[in-house]
C-alpha cells in the first residue's frame, strides 16, 4: 500500500513496486510549499476524474496512475472501500494527489502539521 508522508520540507508519496508498474510512475516528491489543502475523500474512486493516461483502472475496485482533464492532472492510488487523503497542489507536476491509506484522518492531520 502506498505511503503518504512528510520528509522535512517535502511531501513524499512512496509507491510499492506493483503500484509503480501499474501506474507507470515512480515515487512522487513535492515541496510542502506546494500543498494548498489536505482533506479526506470517503469515496475516492468517485473522486478521481478525467481520462486515465497512463495507469490502471479496474472498474469498482482500483485506480492507479495519472488522470488528465482540462486544466490539469491528478495522480491516484485508490481502492474501493478505503478512504483516501486528497492533497490539492499548486505549482507541482500534479494538481492533486489521491491516495488510499490506513488511518486517513491521522495522515491528513500529520500533513497539515497537526492542524485540523
Amino acid at each position: 500500500m502506498a505511503v503518504l508522508r512528510r520528509d522535512g520540507q517535502d511531501l513524499v508519496l512512496e509507491l510499492t513496486v506493483g503500484e509503480k508498474v501499474w501506474g507507470l510512475h515512480g515515487d512522487v516528491r513535492v515541496p510542502m510549499s506546494a500543498v494548498r489543502r489536505v482533506t479526506v475523500a470517503d469515496k475516492p474512486l468517485a473522486a478521481v476524474r478525467g481520462l486515465r493516461a497512463p495507469g490502471l483502472a479496474v472498474p469498482g475496485r482500483t485506480k492507479i496512475g495519472t488522470w488528465r482533464r482540462r486544466g490539469g492532472k491528478s495522480f491516484a492510488v485508490v481502492r474501493s472501500g478505503r478512504p483516501a487523503v486528497r492533497v490539492a497542489l499548486a505549482g507541482a507536476p500534479f494538481e492533486e494527489l489521491l491516495v488510499s491509506v490506513d488511518e486517513p484522518e491521522r495522515v491528513a492531520r500529520e500533513l497539515r502539521g497537526g492542524r485540523r
